[in-house]
């Protein structure tokens, strides 16, 4: 080859040759490259990475690329999915991969990575609900070797030196992992003469062999062995290595991703923290009850314990801030949950006492929000007094103030400007309306005469985070689970709105379009995000409130995931959920509808009030109503005055005149039919574009649509479905592609996403591809075609439930509907029989049952349906036991359990019944005795074939392993 002179031939000769090498099948016009941290690789730039070239090898698609780099040579790399145009599609999840050439390895020598693509269900494992929780002790383990690549030196010239390497996340004590396969190098499938993996940390297993050149492609598998010899062989197919003819590696790093196993299963159970009850609390759920519920967790066999939201969300000052979702600030906890024994272990008596008395009035029923708080915020007070020199001069506060006072301040200055206000509306405060740093400290600085006030704001806080620490490191300790929720939304008179004002569309408003709970949506009242100004930052909002979410929990739920794919945004004057538009979405330009033959705007886009229409909905009393809110435009042709032309001005009127008692009907009533007549539109016009429209949510439902001639009918239908069916699915997806990975990558916790409602198609790809798991309750099935959802169908990167918080209980929803519960019994339970018409235990336990039974990761049970097994517990009415109702905005969230912890715990009846429950179902079940803690050998995940005893018969071993498949199979294994 003549030297061009671009590359000396010393440096050539030095050079090491890497290659790269991932089975993916991809659609057509998609490509796959390499982009990692050093130039060679594209310094993470995607455009600049290395692009592979697609190989067939029988039935696979294999990837394949070479570099040319320096002896001990090393960077970080990873694999993305690009267009024809290096334009990103879409990329592996996990850590970045590692890369280094030993020193060892002589120039002109070639190696190569045999990698697996990433997905996010493999990325689960190293969550850390399962790291640091479930399988904690085989995170644990001590490290026999180093994880630097490829230690051995190649001992022979007709060899290929192969380093197998495996993630074991769940390993029992005193196990010990092989590969075995068809070369004699790895024992002729004889477990004995197999190659025996050395930890190297981080759950990976590493070992390395020279296998002869002769012997590939070699057929190998891994396999786990126990200190008592019972091996037990990963599933089928084998795995393979292979080595190219062309470019002949001397090196091969065979990176196996997960072995290969039964998917890993678990249960909890759910119960807001307000609804908890023990015989320490005063008046609602506490912390410190965590431990409780920890305890009663463990004892039933379920390794998670599910929460609504903490925190603050003390807005109102009143009943109306019962409602968890609504945050005054989202790093901040909730007063209402602070154990006020636990402020001092010197309460006099004097306090003592008063606490006592308190816990008496308030052991209600249901929770009495406003006495609660003001109770305990009262007795805080007191203790405070008492015990602020010594809390602010601890070590411990200390650490604390540092770590947290970048949202500490803020949020103590609002509370104090809160209460001096007498409003949490900061449009209200003057020349503190407009937040800065520089009156932040003025607010908070210790010479002002308020700073006691500021300072037990600080107090409050340090001990709600004292307290919700202990119980989280007691749950971690008993292998369970902490799963916080992840509010879409923050009120708009808020800590958040008021210090990040500009993340905030101020003059919209969140919700939901018509679903399952609602007909005419809902209206959450939060304002939308500005998701342009947060990508300035790369989210660091959002990536700090998943910071400090996982000083508490290993799990979340993120409320209404699809909110990250798009939001159904609202004026800021709606009051209802109907007439909303999605953001972000492509809209109906004008250029598009008159092409189509739409040319009356007006007669689309305003109310369409007829005479006829106010006759029908007010009676003889229709001149009255006209006469209050509308004007008559043309003849028979009305429209609504200014004074009343949005959901609020005519709501506020109405009020108005029913104080006067000027109305012919019931407020409610008029305002409804008033509602339907505003609502009463084809396309809703763009407020910040008039050439841009959005149809309205079932447009065919309206006066407005029927009315129309046939034409302008079927050129509409056809536009709604496109809008709100196929041309926003790219645009959505892209969108979450963007948002999502934010919040999934500033912490380990492990995410799960409530994927209820109008589902586009985009969005189970889009979580799948991330690793998110997503929610199954029976009673809202995904399939259009089924009126109840089944179990043993579902998808394993999902939660299973038959309830949730969101709906009525498994009681409530049985006894709801008669005809319902008939067809339930006749196609659920099979029978043509009469069902009961109460959800008796029998019937309680065949539901529960269906959804242990399931193959989804999670079941996570409502306590409720939970406490359904037992008739002693099901005394109380049924419809006593939701926890929202979804059509009323100003619902009261005041649910409390009628038992306490500390009685269920001592009945070991129901408790014994769950377990066994959760655990012939397969599911996995923390250990009773804390010392055993975090890992649980589920006897589901063995292979009984492979537990024989000591010496197994090498035929038996060689029977298993005839298969000598090349197409790998990804089971999810945790």
């Amino acid at each position: 080859m003549v030297n061009l002179g671009l590359t000396g031939g010393a440096d050539a000769v030095k050079s090491v040759k890497v290659g790269f090498r991932l089975p993916y099948y991809t659609h057509w016009g998609e490509n796959l490259l390499v982009c990692g941290s050093e130039p060679v690789l594209g310094s993470w730039d995607v455009k600049k990475g290395l692009l592979l070239s697609p190989v067939h090898e029988g039935d696979e698609l294999f990837w394949r690329g070479y570099v040319s780099v320096p002896n001990g040579f090393q960077c970080e790399y990873n694999y993305y999915v690009v267009d024809d145009k290096k334009n990103l599609l879409r990329w592996e999840t996990g850590k970045r991969r590692q890369l280094l050439v030993a020193d060892g390895i002589k120039g002109g020598e070639t190696v190569e990575f045999h990698d697996l693509w990433q997905t996010g269900s493999d990325a689960l494992a190293f969550k850390s609900a399962f790291k640091d929780v479930i399988f904690r002790r085989s995170w644990n383990m001590e490290i026999q070797t180093s994880s630097g690549l490829l230690s051995t030196k190649l001992p022979q010239d007709d060899a290929v030196l192969v380093q197998f390497k495996v993630s074991c996340p769940n390993l029992p004590d005193n196990t010990s992992v092989y590969v075995i396969g068809s070369s004699s190098k790895l024992g002729s499938w004889k477990i004995k003469d197999g190659h025996n993996l050395s930890y190297t940390g981080d759950s990976i297993w590493k070992t390395e062999v020279a296998i002869p050149k002769d012997d590939f492609p070699v057929n190998y598998r891994y396999c786990k062995w126990d200190h008592d010899g019972n091996p037990s062989l990963e599933a089928a197919p084998n795995r393979v290595v292979s080595v190219e003819s062309i470019n002949k590696p001397n090196y091969i790093i065979k990176s196996d991703g997960l072995l290969r196993e039964l998917p890993w299963r678990g249960a909890g159970v759910a119960i807001p923290m307000f609804s908890v009850r023990s015989e320490a609390d005063v008046g609602v759920g506490e912390f410190l009850d965590l431990k409780l519920l920890v305890d009663w967790a463990v004892a039933s066999g379920f390794h998670l314990v599910q929460l609504l939201p903490i925190n603050d969300t003390s807005v109102n000052g009143m009943w109306w801030d019962s409602y968890p979702y609504s945050s005054l600030s989202v790093f901040a906890l909730h007063p209402l949950y602070l154990r006020v024994q636990a402020l001092s272990e010197n309460i006099p008596d004097s306090i003592k006492q008063e606490i006592r008395k308190a816990k008496e009035e308030l052991d209600g029923k249901a929770v009495d929000y406003e006495a609660t708080m003001s109770t305990k915020l009262s007795i805080a007070k007191k203790i405070f007094a008492l015990e602020k020199d010594r809390i602010f001069q601890s070590g411990s506060f200390q650490r604390f103030f540092s770590e947290n006072e970048g949202w500490l301040k803020p949020y103590a200055a609002f509370c104090f400007l809160r209460d001096f206000f007498d409003t949490s509306d900061h449009s209200q405060w003057g020349r503190f309306s407009n937040y800065s740093n520089e009156k932040l400290e003025k607010l908070v600085a210790e010479d002002s005469l308020h700073y006691d006030i500021i300072r037990f704001h600080y107090f409050i806080q340090f001990h709600l985070h004292t307290q919700l620490s202990e119980a989280a490191e007691y749950a971690r300790n008993k292998g369970v689970v902490l799963k916080g929720d992840l509010p879409i939304g923050v009120d708009r008179n808020s800590v958040d709105t008021w210090v990040y004002p500009t993340l905030f569309r101020m003059n919209t408003s969140t919700g939901a379009p018509p679903d399952y709970f609602d007909k005419n949506g809902q209206n959450w009242g939060f304002p939308t995000y500005n998701w342009e100004e947060m990508s300035k930052d790369n989210y660091a909002w959002w990536r700090g409130r998943l910071s400090q979410m996982a000083k508490y929990f290993t799990a979340y739920r993120i409320d209404h995931i699809l909110g990250f794919f798009r939001i159904w945004e609202l004026p800021e004057h709606a009051m209802t959920g109907l007439c909303g538009k999605f953001r972000p979405s492509i809209p109906l330009s004008q250029e598009e509808l008159e092409k189509e033959g739409l040319w009356d705007f007006d007669r689309l886009s305003r109310p369409y009030i007829l005479a006829e229409h106010l006759q029908e909905k007010f009676g003889d009393a229709w001149p009255l109503i006209a006469s209050n809110f509308l004007n008559e435009f043309q003849k028979q042709r009305y429209e609504f005055k200014e004074d009343s032309n949005t959901e609020k001005k005519t709501a506020a009127k109405l009020k108005i005149l029913a104080e006067k008692s000027l109305l012919p009907d019931t407020e409610v009533n008029i305002r409804r039919h008033l509602f339907d007549l505003l609502q009463n539109v084809v396309l809703i016009r763009d407020p910040e574009d008039a050439r841009k429209f959005y149809p309205r949510f079932n447009l065919e439902d309206t006066s407005s649509f029927n009315d129309l001639d046939d034409h302008s009918k079927n050129v509409l239908r056809r536009l709604y479905f496109d809008y709100y069916f196929h041309r926003q699915e790219n645009l959505w997806r892209q969108n979450a592609l963007k948002t999502l990975p934010a919040l999934l990558n500033s912490s380990d916790m492990l995410a799960c996403g409530e994927d209820l409602g109008l589902i586009p198609s985009c969005v189970h790809p889009v979580m799948q591809e991330l690793g998110l798991i997503g929610l199954r309750i029976q009673r809202m099935p995904n399939e259009s075609d089924l009126e109840f959802g089944i179990p043993a169908r579902y998808n394993y990167m999902t939660v299973c439930a038959p309830s949730c918080h969101d709906c009525s209980t498994m009681r409530a929803w049985w006894e709801e509907d008669e005809e319902r519960r008939l067809r339930f019994f006749k196609v659920v339970v099979g029978s043509d029989e009469l069902p009961p018409s109460r959800c008796v235990p029998g019937i309680a336990k065949f539901i529960l049952r269906q959804h242990v039974e399931s193959p989804s990761m999670w079941a996570i049970f409502p306590l409720q349906d939970l406490l359904a097994l037992k008739e002693e517990y099901t005394s109380r009415p049924a419809t006593e036991e939701t926890i929202n109702d979804p059509t009323n905005p100003k619902h009261y969230w005041r649910y409390r359990v009628h038992v306490t912890m500390e009685s269920l715990l001592d009945d070991t009846e129901l408790t014994s019944e769950i377990k066994d429950l959760v655990q012939s179902s397969g599911r996995s079940c923390p250990p009773v005795q804390p010392e055993a803690a975090s890992v649980y050998k589920d006897n589901a995940t063995e292979t009984p074939a492979n537990t024989e005893s000591d010496g197994v018969e090498e035929a038996t071993i060689l029977t298993q392993v005839k298969d000598t498949s090349k197409k790998p199979v990804a089971v999810a294994v945790m």
